[in-house]
């Protein structure tokens, strides 16, 4: 982890500004709903051995994977720190004509007993938690199978953001600060929770805030299959994807 980057941390309620309209409208648009395309297709086919079964989504009030999951076919329970992060997944639940259930509760304090679900996953959570050791660990106990997050690499470009946060932000006018990551970090918060990663899913080697500025969904889905074919986005992608499953 970056250390550099401690400012990341929301508080108690770090799921607040990522269940928000405000936050949503950085996914709003033709580039925006090809990110959520990408993220979408990513968790689906990490989670699919558990087609099915009972998904906790710590976090999820942003609904961007709550609702693609339901429409699967799996049970999920949206965990969310106040009542307000339920606004957005109801929207988004009665649109697309599925049920998610929600709690609210500490998302990094989980109220639920181990193994309580087959599958576990956060996403837009872990790079605001300056305890996410502990969350992981957290999110590995409640899961009896396999659990699914997103973070940001530091080994892609994310190590220009201290540079280049303030040209970020004019262009996404709602950017936060966020922790980066060493691989090697995060696997070792695994094993050290039991689980062992199984899969992953480096999503763009363009960063997001160029896809955005470009704003043309065709030119991004060509440059990253590019990208990817070129064995460019395995190396310096970013988000990760990364699901981890219970054994050594």
């Amino acid at each position: 982890m970056v250390e550099r980057q401690k400012h990341a941390i929301t508080g108690a309620a770090p799921d607040v500004e990522t269940s928000s309209d405000g936050y949503a409208r950085r996914f709003s648009g033709p580039v925006g709903e090809w990110f959520l395309g990408v993220q979408e297709r990513a968790c689906l086919d990490l989670v699919r051995p558990w087609r099915g079964g009972r998904v906790l989504d710590v976090g999820g009030g942003h609904a961007q994977v709550a609702v693609p999951l339901a429409r699967e076919g799996y049970a999920v329970t949206v965990l969310g720190s106040t009542p307000a992060c339920r606004e957005r997944l109801d929207r988004a639940t009665g649109r697309a004509g599925v049920e998610v259930a929600f709690e609210t509760g500490s998302v990094v304090e989980l109220p639920y007993a181990d193994a309580s679900f087959d599958v576990v996953v956060s996403f837009r959570l872990l790079a605001h938690v300056v305890g996410w050791r502990r969350l992981v660990g957290e999110l590995c106990r409640v899961a009896r199978h396999a659990v699914v997050v997103d973070y940001a690499p530091l080994a892609s470009a994310n190590v220009l953001t201290p540079l280049l946060f303030h040209v970020k932000k004019n262009v996404e006018k709602n950017t936060r600060h966020y922790l980066t990551f060493l691989e090697h970090d995060v696997r070792a918060a695994f094993r050290s929770a039991g689980y062992r990663v199984t899969g992953r899913v480096d999503e763009f080697l363009v960063p997001m805030v160029v896809h955005r500025a470009v704003g043309r969904p065709g030119w991004s889905a060509r440059a990253e299959d590019v990208a990817r074919r070129l064995g460019l986005t395995r190396l310096l992608g970013s988000p990760v994807i990364l699901r981890a499953e219970l054994g050594s």
